[in-house]
């Protein structure tokens, strides 16, 4: 047996593999969305972040939804404060001093970035008691009811 120079390692008998896999990121990235090979962890208790490459459709429907109602939230909120209204939010008073644009990259980004994290978190539990994936759910609840309460100011104006 010999070392193949380019994987850098002893090839097992009848092993096809003339180049190393892992140089070809993006195909590796596209591969694995099609063809994931872990769906569930492979040993009872394992809570990694990489213990699967598969997540059930439901979480990014959910993500989709909370990043549609951050988008949402963001224009009822813009709407209102050219009503008359003000922004609660300290962080975010801030940035609408500045730009409506800044505002919303920021808020909506923010949201994003914490969403995906959230969802590649879905099947740990937050504290030893909490799933994750639940407060994903609370989450989208909070948003449907502070749409439908920004709403609800805008009739009053």
């Amino acid at each position: 047996m010999e070392v193949n120079e380019r994987t850098m390692a002893v090839p097992a008998q009848g092993e096809r593999r003339q180049v190393e896999r892992r140089k070809h990121v993006l195909r590796a990235l596209f591969h694995g969305s099609l063809r994931p090979r872990r769906r569930a962890p492979r040993r009872a208790g394992e809570t990694a972040v990489s213990a699967v490459d598969w997540h059930h459709p439901q979480w990014l429907a959910i993500a989709v939804l909370i990043v549609t109602f951050s988008c949402s939230d963001a224009f009822l909120t813009l709407m209102l404060l050219e009503h008359g209204a003000y922004e609660v939010n300290p962080l975010m008073a801030s940035l609408l001093h500045g730009s409506a644009l800044a505002f919303a990259f920021v808020k909506i980004g923010l949201t994003a970035s914490g969403v995906v994290l959230l969802t590649q978190l879905a099947r740990i539990r937050a504290f030893g008691r909490i799933s994750v994936g639940l407060v994903l759910y609370t989450v989208l609840a909070l948003y449907g009811t502070l749409i439908v309460y920004e709403f609800r100011l805008l009739d009053r104006l």
